[in-house]
């Protein structure tokens, strides 16, 4: 750690926790001095331990931290979202001048980062919400970065961001997503598309766990093989290692004593609550999101276990076959939850006036964050023959993977439904394309049923306007 210089640094960090020292770290490694503040001293001193003879300096004074940054400043915060965010904004704004930089870079609900930015502008503040995925190994080599938020605002730490990114190809995964809360807005449907992933991927573990009957060794092995091929990815990547770590304590495998509960922060939930709000049919997502909630019921799952026992029968086909079939299937799955997570981005641009380049949008994705994988590269070169698309099942590449997976999706989720083994995210992914594709649905009926009950209209396939009828009228 370098001598404290007044004005040297430049920008500062809120939140010394793992993921904002390793930002830190990472700067100061690119070349750019970077100030850390956080009232605990610990935390301090953690940076001061780590950063050994970088170009970095920590404080556990805000004031002292404040006066080591170059004007006009840059602030970024690394802290929970909520209150915690807004109670730093109230520490850091008597201590900003006009034209100063706060920079939110936590997982911050879009509506807050939208009033935060309007709050912010009244005092001369420049404001930027920006994701960081990649977790702890990220933020120190280099994460994916979502900005968005002021042009200009971006500007003052673009040669920060882009340094510290990951690289794929020689291409910084950053860019200027949109105006206002577009990057955090970016970074939700980011995380709602990981839980859809995760759970499939679970899925496709309990199926060929209790199913098949697959030992830790035979899944570590099928999931490296499903990362040498299509499905490569970081998070069958990381679920293959999963499978072969001991446990240090007992000798057994780690994942069997883990317990079989799964919490969430609120990102894939908020992105299917403005999924609803937009009409954008995200049923993946939904599920991933509903299984998590599911899971916490404990108690109430091991009392209904002995109420509503049903043997799982062991699958007695060719396993070899079945598993290339699953193979398959979670590709399908895997596309038809980008195209729900791309629809869903397609039409908040529209809503909330981003303007987003979605091909911009896959390419930062294809290196430092948690849904990194083989499958971007088509996803991006969809969008760049065709921006406006509106949903990925229509680019010929990718339509033409799921058509030709469908086959292999469907006998996989009939082979759970048969053997009591829960796949919502599998289901849910083969409803949604079922649907999409379907020239007609039953919706007709729920008109129907809607003007009866409450008088509510229905349309007619022969004129236009409105109708309603006395259906009770003899």
């Amino acid at each position: 750690m370098t001598n404290k210089q007044p004005q040297q640094y430049a920008i500062g960090m809120v939140g010394l926790g793992v993921m904002g020292r390793n930002l830190l770290l990472n700067m100061a490694d690119h070349g750019f001095p970077a100030a850390g503040y956080d009232k605990d001293p610990a935390k301090v001193e953690a940076l001061r331990r780590e950063s050994k003879e970088r170009d970095v300096c920590g404080a556990a004074d805000i004031k002292e931290f404040i006066g080591f940054l170059r004007q006009p400043r840059a602030v970024m915060m690394l802290v929970p979202a909520g209150a915690p965010v807004d109670e730093v904004i109230r520490d850091l704004l008597p201590r900003l001048t006009r034209g100063d930089l706060i920079i939110d870079g936590g997982n911050s609900h879009f509506t807050d980062t939208d009033l935060r930015a309007r709050t912010l502008a009244e005092h001369g503040i420049q404001f930027l919400g920006v994701g960081v995925s990649g977790g702890e190994h990220g933020a120190r080599h280099g994460p994916s970065i979502m900005p968005g938020g002021p042009p200009r605002a971006y500007e003052l730490v673009q040669p920060i961001l882009e340094a510290i990114a990951a690289q794929v190809d020689g291409v910084p995964c950053v860019t200027w997503l949109g105006p206002g809360s577009a990057g955090h807005y970016v970074k939700m449907v980011h995380n709602g598309i990981e839980y859809a992933v995760m759970q499939m991927i679970a899925e496709s573990y309990d199926i060929m766990k209790r199913g098949l009957g697959l030992t830790d060794d035979e899944l570590g092995d099928e999931y490296e093989r499903w990362n040498r091929g299509e499905l490569n990815s970081y998070l069958v990547e990381i679920t293959m290692q999963i499978f072969r770590r001991v446990d240090e304590k007992t000798g057994k495998r780690l994942i069997d004593v883990i317990l079989d509960e799964a919490r969430q922060k609120g990102t894939g939930m908020w992105m299917s609550q403005d999924a609803m709000e937009l009409h954008v049919p995200v049923p993946t997502i939904d599920a991933a999101v509903a299984m998590r909630n599911l899971s916490a019921f404990k108690s109430e799952r091991e009392a209904s276990r002995k109420k509503f026992a049903r043997r799982i029968p062991g699958f007695s086909g060719d396993r070899t076959a079945f598993l290339t079939r699953l193979r398959d299937a979670m590709y399908a799955g895997t596309i038809l939850t980008h195209a729900q997570g791309m629809a869903q981005l397609w039409k908040a641009s529209q809503s909330y006036a981003y303007n987003l380049h979605l091909e911009s949008v896959a390419r930062i994705w294809r290196g430092g964050c948690i849904i990194r994988a083989k499958l971007l590269e088509p996803v991006r070169a969809a969008f760049r023959a065709k921006p406006d698309l509106p949903n990925l099942l229509l680019d010929p590449v990718l339509g033409d993977a799921v058509m030709a997976r469908q086959e292999n999706l469907r006998a996989v989720v009939r082979s759970a439904v048969e053997s009591g083994i829960t796949a919502p995210a599998l289901m849910g992914s083969l409803s949604y394309f079922d649907a999409y594709r379907s020239e007609w649905m039953p919706s007709n009926l729920i008109q129907a049923q809607r003007d009866y009950f409450g008088a509510h209209t229905y349309e007619r396939i022969d004129a236009k306007g409105t109708f309603h009828t006395q259906w009770e009228k003899e």
